[in-house]
């Protein structure tokens, strides 16, 4: 899938069934639904898991718990935006 056929699909009230836990999260997190994407991964251990947990805490603003993550996914927290981690996230999962 392409982003702009990912992003195209953000009109629905699901994600679609194809797509990866770890693009769900990213498809909530772009709806505005953190809590429902913070979900879908903080339980996982791999290392895409904890590139996106990271991702998410990062957005929510709590930058020790993110730096945490980042760790984890054996990744350095990015200087770039949000908006652009997003898209390099999907992707790297994609």
């Amino acid at each position: 899938m392409t982003l702009e056929a990912f992003k195209d699909t953000l009109i629905l009230d699901y994600p679609p069934k194809e797509l990866s836990v770890h693009l769900q999260a990213l498809w909530y997190d772009a709806k505005g639904e953190w809590n429902l994407a913070h979900g879908l991964i903080d339980h996982l251990n791999d290392a895409n898991s904890a590139h996106v947990h990271a991702y998410l805490h990062r957005k929510e603003g709590d930058l020790w718990n993110a730096a945490y993550w980042y760790n984890r996914a054996k990744q350095v927290m990015p200087q770039k935006s949000l908006d652009e981690e997003w898209e390099d996230l999907f992707y790297r999962l994609s």
